[in-house]
């Protein structure tokens, strides 16, 4: 295939980390191009020096036959390169026909050509399959809505090249079966594309051809229909990866009992008549379509949310009302849904995130005084233990890739030995290698006697860490039934409310 997409010997050093080290790749005209590779493997580094956001040490970058100057997105934009981020980069106050046009225009134009560009973005929409209302608001539209404008931004400035960083991240399956089923259709449009991915179903469903980063280098480039999914997971972290496999073992007494429960929002009710409990050295499983109150949810465990209504005791004692605090201080550890937004601080250091919600703790302070030398000692054991890689005490949290931020997040939290642990999506945008390590701590808590709770939208991650499953639909709960005996049809009836006995959501 001719190609319209050449990066030659690219390096790009951040202080004494090489990020990538003498990559080199091609993309052919109308080619899906997955790249992959390990948490912090330099992938999201590459696409930012081709996109421009940053600029190489050394290499070139050619775009249909033209070098590309480094550093220059407005450069790449004119090329006719586009890129999606992983986090979107929507304005959550505006418009879609706003948040489309945002920049596009010079910025001495009196007028701005609104009806112009929103014949533009409708064609535009129509010709890719790609249906938007151009007068809604961002902020309330759903993820898949936000990502199908983020890709439209890119088209709209006549992108030719696009580049998707972990597109389906944060949507559900049918979302991402959705969207890769577009992607390919853009392709006969004459679109070529790279998408960044760690989930190895999606790359062998949709790419032509796979390349895969370890470390910084280029290790491997296969065709799509020459490879499988265990080679492609060997090749991403050096060695055969396998999952850890859940052991049948006696189950406790009750931690964590919901009865009832009703939790509101503005008298709307989010969470209904929601009951289930939590054994000791127990996983139960909460599975569902994305936005069936998976988020109350997990914002009730962590006291971030209060019940209207029913009753949340932990080892007998009420916490429904004693706030996030409380919650710490009862032994819940929590492993957030959003790791950017309530897991972490992004700015701080890595010790500083690894003492957060213990600070007060004499271990860490005394007399108002933080002991950081004790901090830093303690951050440096749970890098070690839970191998996150790239960090010493004093990164910036930032800096670490999603996955290491992850094991940081799961580190603090299970370091303290609770006796509740919320997981809530805790394997989402991670690497095969990561996953499994989560997946073995996890298991390790539970056989220490930690009631686990594991809100997943994957469900063989739900039925390969679980005890028992209940599916969320609409704020309500069904019966549980045991993840031994859960198939994927019997799951998917739970999921879409169809329920045994008097549970039925319409």
């Amino acid at each position: 295939m001719t190609p319209v997409l050449e990066l030659e010997g690219i390096t790009k050093r951040f202080g004494a980390m090489t990020a990538n080290d003498d990559v080199s790749l091609t993309l052919g005209q109308g080619e899906i191009l997955a790249l992959l590779g390990e948490n912090g493997a330099g992938k999201t580094t590459l696409m930012n020096i081709l996109f421009g956001h940053y600029a190489a040490d050394e290499g070139t970058v050619r775009v249909f036959g033209e070098e590309l100057p480094t550093g220059r997105p407005r450069a790449a934009i004119d090329a006719g390169v586009g890129m999606v981020h992983q986090h979107f980069t929507l304005a959550g106050n505006l418009t879609v026909l706003e948040n489309v046009m945002l920049g596009s225009e010079p910025l001495a134009s009196l007028r701005s050509a609104r009806g112009a560009g929103r014949r533009k973005l409708m064609q535009i929409a129509e010709r890719f399959g790609l249906p938007v209302t151009p007068d809604a608001r961002v902020s309330q539209l759903s993820v898949g809505e936000r990502q199908r404008v983020e890709i439209l931004k890119a088209l709209y400035r006549d992108a030719r090249v696009l580049i998707l960083d972990e597109p389906t991240a944060v949507l559900a399956r049918p979302e991402a079966q959705r969207l890769f089923e577009t992607l390919r259709d853009m392709t006969k449009e004459g679109l070529s594309l790279i998408f960044i991915s760690h989930k190895l179903h999606e790359v062998m469903a949709a790419s032509d051809r796979v390349a895969v980063l370890r470390a910084g280098q280029m290790v491997a480039e296969r065709k799509t229909a020459d490879t499988t999914a265990d080679e492609l997971a060997e090749l991403m972290v050096g060695r055969k990866v396998e999952r850890p496999v859940r052991r049948g073992h006696l189950i406790g007494s009750p931690v964590l009992v919901a009865e009832n429960v009703r939790v509101e929002d503005k008298g709307e009710a989010r969470l209904d008549d929601v009951s289930f409990a939590v054994h000791e050295g127990e996983v139960l499983g909460i599975v569902g379509v994305s936005g069936n109150g998976q988020a109350d949810l997990g914002a009730l465990l962590s006291g971030l949310k209060t019940p209207a209504s029913g009753t949340l005791t932990l080892a007998g004692q009420d916490v429904g009302q004693i706030g996030p605090r409380g919650m710490i201080r009862a032994g819940v550890g929590r492993v957030p849904e959003d790791r950017h937004a309530e897991g972490a601080v992004g700015e701080l250091s890595v010790w500083e995130n690894a003492v957060l919600e213990r600070l007060r703790s004499p271990d860490f302070s005394r007399r108002g005084f933080v002991r950081t030398a004790a901090c830093k000692s303690y951050a440096a054991e749970l890098i070690e233990r839970f191998d996150i890689r790239g960090a010493t005490p004093d990164t910036r949290t930032r800096l670490l890739s999603g996955g290491n931020m992850q094991k940081l997040i799961l580190g603090r939290c299970l370091s303290i030995g609770p006796r509740f642990v919320l997981a809530n999506q805790p394997t989402r945008g991670l690497d095969e290698g990561a996953i499994s390590a989560v997946h073995a701590e996890l298991l390790a808590a539970r056989s220490k006697g930690a009631a686990i709770l594991l809100i997943s939208e994957e469900l063989e991650e739900a039925v390969a860490l679980s005890d028992r499953i209940q599916a969320i639909v609409k704020g309500r709960l069904s019966q549980p039934v045991a993840a031994d005996d859960a198939d994927a049809r019997k799951l998917g009836l739970m999921m879409a409310g169809v329920w045994k006995e008097d549970h039925h959501a319409a």
